[in-house]
């Protein structure tokens, strides 16, 4: 049973939805994430139908649903709900939403379903990353998603959204548990936290800033440098981040993230069997971004680092020091 303050949750915004709208019909929904501008989750409108790419948390619901109404769709043509992992960033919020959506269902990897059948297992690992009090703030009650209304995303697994097909390659690095949607016919990828992420607030006239995604605790260097390789062999044009939309320029992006994972490994293992390894990522992954922002065009980058990425860069060490203890286990 869903406690009373979540159902509540489904009706009640305290502001419209801020939606930004992109080609080929689709939708960015702000998820109100700690702040705007952190998160969107993604509607693709396709003929007489829908699809949601990521959708947040619980407290996320509500803005879906009145992003439909200001869409006009039916919450009964939405046909599916992509989870490209179950970070609850991204998938905290997909029990709450099915109830809304009485014919949709739910894509998952594999790895992923279970916990999205059970999500005990993921409760506890996000309360060890942000502690108990703010694991309640961030994501409230986590509701199940049923079996019966779920599909398990095999890799390279094509689906259809009213004849629009979509594959789904599994992309490890972030999390084992990923997969990317490849909107081939329109050569766009939604690639969750894959290819990392990449706020509006960095933007310069040399276009987007973006920054990979080492957080806890799966983080792998070799399998996220494949998966961005994988992802560009599909030559995708545009990709969608849920942190934050749509980006370009793919190319140029994808060197700059293969760079960083390679430098953010580096700098990991020069910190192991300091007094303070995190510290002492976190320090140095913040100066190589300060650096990087200022070739990016940002003459205040040393102002702006903290607002904008001081929460990826504590989440960024957290997964490192996690990547070196896996590495030392292995020894």
């Amino acid at each position: 049973m869903v406690p009373d303050t979540i159902i509540a949750m489904t009706v009640h915004t305290s502001h419209p939805p801020r939606l930004s709208r992109h080609p080929d019909g689709i939708t960015a929904v702000d998820t109100e994430y700690l702040r705007p501008g952190m998160a969107a989750a993604h509607i693709i409108r396709h003929g007489a139908g829908a699809a949601f790419v990521d959708v947040g948390t619980n407290y996320s619901v509500p803005y879906l649903l009145a992003a439909l109404d200001e869409l006009g769709i039916a919450r009964e043509a939405v046909e599916r709900v992509f989870i490209t992992h179950v970070h609850l960033d991204h998938a905290g919020g997909a029990g709450l939403l099915l109830q809304s959506l009485p014919g949709a269902r739910l894509a998952v990897h594999p790895r992923g379903a279970p916990h999205l059948q059970d999500p005990s297992k993921l409760i506890q690992a996000s309360m060890a990353v942000y502690g108990e009090d703010n694991y309640r703030r961030l994501y409230g009650e986590l509701v199940p998603v049923p079996a019966a209304r779920m599909d398990v995303a095999a890799d390279g697994q094509v689906v259809t959204l009213q004849g629009r097909a979509f594959t789904l390659l599994h992309t490890p690095g972030h999390a084992m548990h990923h997969f990317t949607l490849v909107d081939g016919a329109h050569h766009n990828i939604f690639p969750g936290d894959t290819f990392g992420l990449s706020y509006r607030e960095l933007d310069t006239a040399a276009g987007a800033f973006v920054v990979p995604t080492t957080t806890p605790t799966q983080f792998d260097p070799q399998q996220l440098l494949a998966s961005i390789d994988r992802l560009m062999a599909t030559q995708p044009r545009a990709a969608y981040l849920m942190h934050y939309s749509r980006v370009t320029d793919l190319p140029r992006l994808a060197v700059s993230l293969k760079q960083q994972i390679r430098e953010l490994a580096a700098l990991a293992q020069r910190a192991a069997g300091t007094p303070d390894p995190y510290a002492q990522i976190r320090a140095g992954m913040r100066a190589l971004w300060i650096e990087l922002l200022g070739q990016h065009g940002i003459a205040d980058a040393e102002a702006r680092i903290e607002p904008v990425l001081g929460k990826d860069m504590d989440l960024n060490a957290q997964g490192l020091v996690s990547w070196l203890e896996r590495l030392g286990n292995k020894k």
